[in-house]
């Protein structure tokens, strides 16, 4: 059986860390990758659109990962209780005309006992922002440990 550590119940720590460690899996945009994190049959709802099982993951990021490029996220722990996290997010990218959006969330996440993702819950604003205004500079993959994270950003 997979399992995909932390595990719950979560403690702050572990919650802290599992947060980090979604952000740094989905900063590298490899869907396969990404994918190990969930369940074989995980459940997510994703704006408006429904996503059942890793095959189909891995289909929804690698379109969101065409689309959305230079893509760098922040997540942040929202709250925690035994197999569940909620987080907040925000991410950067452009489409391929070249317009930058900055878009948040909230996510809510329930896991199974070996800590892979079984249910991921996302509701999304997308922001038009110029060029100019974009924060998150650091090169494409992992944000460096010292980059601000949302509330220091002010997010």
């Amino acid at each position: 059986m997979a399992s995909n550590p932390p595990a719950p119940p979560f403690t702050r720590e572990s919650a802290i860390e599992k947060v980090r460690l979604a952000e740094d899996g989905w900063n590298t945009r490899d869907p396969e990758r990404v994918a190990l994190a969930y369940t074989i049959d995980s459940n997510w709802r994703n704006r408006a659109e429904f996503v059942n099982g890793r095959d189909a993951i891995i289909a929804f990021l690698t379109r969101k990962w065409r689309r959305e490029l230079d893509y760098r996220l922040i997540k942040e722990l929202w709250t925690f209780d035994d197999n569940r996290i909620a987080v907040r997010f925000a991410y950067e990218c452009h489409d391929d005309s070249g317009n930058w959006f900055r878009s948040y969330g909230n996510e809510n996440w329930e896991f199974d006992g070996e800590g892979l993702m079984r249910v991921r819950l996302a509701c999304i604003n997308d922001l038009p922002i110029k060029e100019e205004e974009r924060k998150y500079h650091w090169p494409l993959g992992r944000r460096p440990d010292d980059h601000p994270g949302l509330s220091d950003l002010g997010f």
